[in-house]
């Protein structure tokens, strides 16, 4: 049933007061579902790349446009303007919308004939998923007080975990035994059903506080994102993220690839034992990152960009000798640990942009920085992988992928470096 319609409040009453403890984790609980089918529907290719790569005979360069940038440019560039009407607008609206065409596109891609329709299907994807995740942070900010946002935000990003389960465990199991092709519609299908959750079961707090939202207008677009690039800290999270993305969306996008192709590993084995281990490892670091956070910030702002940052810098060396090993225990043992310190790195992050963007522009300022971290960490890192892996694999054959990711994965130091840069100005940066 659609959130309970409460009166409204005084002009400066804090919106979370409207809900109870137990409506705030409700909404919550189906913000988490949507956000799972989220990545599920997201990531699904990069477990499948193998096979769509043999029947339809392309490079892996092109697979790194499939799996890339046919995704991340729809996805960043419709971010903006979704965010710049969710600011103002039914956030209920736009997340209810955007999960239909996403969840549509996804089936679409099962029934691609040819390489360039697939291509197509994902821009679709990119379209649908553009209004997704910004509403939704803007949502919890609102559902949550300060003292349990990060929390909130730990568990709603937890859900990703839960989407590469689904991708790589349910994925490949549906790919194995009836082909690619239904593993994308068996994805696909169960985000039309959660439509009506999203629209009878989230409320728009907006509904209750029309008067407020009334009597203030909306921000001009070049005035906030000059606010945005004014504040020191907020863009060198926003490089830290970009460069973070090229890792944890495009590099590591290979990993199934590089399990398959240099390490012998079959399918069904992958879905069990590197799709759970990357699903744990993702889901402990998410919620141990929201946990410490809370707590540090207790001691200082900056702490919120210093701890993800040296986190970065200190997992490099890790992801590089799990690259070098070919025992796939000792691997999957690696990328653990990896997978645990970059889900951890996750929520802190975020919860700088949040402190320093101001609340007339959440949504925009999650946008802007899903806008680069997308359009070339999405977008353009696994293109840069898959050509690396090309380059490499004319010289050294099939393990050349192996050399190709560790080039990659060198995009954790200056990513490490950005975060640790911007705790500088935390402190005079922030704003309520």
């Amino acid at each position: 049933m659609r959130g309970p319609e409460t009166p409204a409040l005084p002009d400066e009453a804090p919106r979370w007061t409207l809900y109870s403890a137990r409506q705030r984790w409700g909404f919550l609980a189906i913000l988490f579902l949507v956000s799972l089918s989220n990545y599920a529907d997201r990531h699904v290719v990069s477990v499948l790349i193998e096979p769509i790569k043999t029947e339809f005979q392309v490079s892996d360069t092109a697979m790194g446009l499939l799996t890339g940038i046919a995704f991340a440019a729809t996805y960043a560039i419709l971010g903006i303007p979704v965010a710049r009407l969710a600011d103002r607008g039914d956030r209920r609206l736009v997340i209810t919308a955007s999960l239909a065409v996403w969840s549509v596109a996804t089936i679409a891609c099962g029934f691609a004939k040819s390489f360039p329709m697939l291509v197509l299907a994902r821009l679709g994807v990119g379209v649908g998923e553009a209004g997704a995740i910004p509403p939704a942070q803007s949502l919890i900010v609102d559902y949550f007080p300060p003292d349990q946002r990060t929390r909130a935000l730990a568990i709603f990003m937890s859900s990703a975990s839960f989407g590469y389960l689904a991708a790589f465990v349910g994925g490949a199991a549906i790919a194995a035994a009836h082909g690619w092709r239904w593993a994308f519609i068996v994805l696909g299908l169960p985000g039309l059903l959660l439509c009506l959750l999203t629209w009878f079961g989230l409320a728009e707090p907006r509904r209750h506080a029309a008067i407020a939202v009334a009597a203030t207008p909306q921000e001009p677009l070049k005035l906030a994102l000059t606010l945005l690039a004014g504040k020191r800290s907020y863009v060198l999270t926003v490089v830290a993220m970009i460069l973070y993305f090229m890792v944890a969306y495009g590099a590591l996008t290979w990993i199934p690839a590089y399990l398959t192709r240099v390490l012998q590993v079959d399918l069904v084995r992958i879905s069990i034992a590197y799709g759970a281990a990357s699903m744990a490892a993702a889901l402990v670091g998410t919620l141990l990152g929201g946990w410490v956070t809370d707590r540090i910030a207790r001691r200082g702002n900056s702490a919120l960009a210093t701890v993800p940052g040296l986190t970065l810098l200190a997992v490099w060396p890790i992801y590089q000798a799990m690259l070098m090993v070919d025992d796939i225990a000792l691997f999957l043992q690696l990328n653990f640990i990896g997978g645990l310190a970059l889900g951890a790195a996750v929520p802190a992050m975020f919860s700088v942009i949040h402190l320093v963007c101001g609340s007339a522009r959440r949504s925009m300022a999650v946008a802007v920085a899903f806008f680069f971290a997308n359009l070339v960490g999405l977008g353009i890192g696994p293109v840069i992988t898959g050509a690396l892996s090309d380059a490499f694999t004319a010289s050294f054959g099939p393990v050349g992928l192996r050399y190709a990711l560790m080039v990659a994965m060198t995009m954790m130091l200056p990513a490490g470096l950005a975060l640790c840069l911007a705790a500088r100005s935390i402190e005079s940066d922030a704003e309520a």
